[in-house]
This record gives C-alpha cells, structure tokens and sequence, in this order.
C-alpha cells in the first residue's frame, strides 16, 4: 500500500509539474481550438478588436477614389415580392452581403442593427441586406435568435461581380443617384459617429 500511495503522490506532483510548466501553452491550444471550431468564439473575438475603432470606415475617403460600376440586379424579400436595385434610385442604399455561418459577418452585425435602428423610419434609406446561406431559413433563425430587426433579403438575379466578388462581408452604400460611393470588403464597424454623420449627409443631399 506504501508503494502505491508513493505511486500516486509521485504522479500527482509530475501532473503538477506538467502543467505548471505547459499550462500557459496548454490554455493558448484550447483557446485557438475553440476560435477555430467556434464562430461565435470567432466573431466575439473580431467585436473585441472592432472596439479599438481600427476598423471605423469612411463614406468621404471612397467617395473620390471609386469608379462607376454596374450595380443592377434583382433581389426578394421575406414576401416574396421581387425588384430591381434600380428601383431604389432616390434613396440612398445600404447593400451588405452576408451569411449566419460567416464569423466577420456575425462581429460587424450588432454595428449594422444599430445603424439600421437610427434610420428604419428614415423613408430616404434602404437597407439592402443580402443573406448568402445555401438555406434562407438558417439566415432567419440567426436574425431571430439573436433579436435582430434588419430585414433579410436573396438575391434573384445575378449580381455584378465589380460590386461582389463572394468574399463576405462585402458591403457598399449608393447615393440616390444610384452611383457607388463606398464599397468595403471585410467586417468594419458602421456605428461610429463619423459613418452615421456621413450617411445624414448623403441623405440630405
């Protein structure tokens, strides 16, 4: 009995002593595992490093820099009602592409709903915000699970490749003109005071 207590307490104190000296390499494995595995993991991570205002974004810089594109296409909300993009010449267009399974995409959502939550009765504004789930109903079940009140829309055409390309997020705003005058690849925040400043003008004008 002696023998195997001295057993035990021997591999207690090289447990002990493993992860004194592995622990910190341990818990960074578990961590990148978990970000790996995890898209809320990965998305609540990109929200951290969103909040040092390194990923603000400004309508003013692209404005002067951007060239003309084509940006027609078709698309359909929850409704079923179907229209072109040039029907919305008269507002300004807000057009984000993303997908619920998408970790950029779910970091800059909480930015977008407060966005849309300062202009929905703003009937100068438009909220085209494309879901590219292969299924609608997992797009739906993120925005409601999350308490989200952006609407959802597919596209049902398809769309210019010079204003998307696949890569999500993808995001873009159109003055009334129907002219591109910002287009963003990647995840960024769009409730900065700066943006929301910057859309009132393009509004007004």
């Amino acid at each position: 009995m002696t023998d195997n207590n001295n057993g035990q307490s021997i591999n207690k104190k090289n447990r002990k002593r493993f992860i004194r000296k592995h622990g910190f390499s341990i818990l960074m494995g578990l961590i990148i595992v978990t970000l790996f595995v995890s898209p809320e993991a990965k998305s609540w991570t990109i929200r951290q490093l969103m909040r040092t205002g390194l990923y603000n974004v400004n309508i003013e810089k692209d404005m002067t820099t951007l060239p003309q594109m084509d940006t027609g296409f078709d698309f359909e909300d929850e409704k079923g009602n179907i229209q072109n993009t040039s029907s919305l010449k008269g507002k300004v267009v807000f057009i984000n592409f993303w997908a619920s399974w998408c970790p950029p995409c779910r970091a800059e959502f909480p930015s977008i709903e407060t966005l849309y939550s300062k202009f929905k009765n703003d009937n100068n504004i438009f909220f085209l915000m494309i879901n590219e789930d292969d299924d609608r109903a997992a797009g739906r079940d993120y925005l409601q699970n999350k308490g989200y009140i952006t609407p959802m829309f597919k596209t049902r055409s398809v769309v210019p490749a010079n204003i998307y390309n696949g890569t999500l997020p993808t995001t873009l705003v159109l003055d009334k003109k129907g002219k591109v005058v910002f287009r963003h690849e990647g995840f960024a925040n769009y409730a900065s005071d700066d943006f929301i400043s910057q859309i009132n003008k393009l509004i007004k004008e």
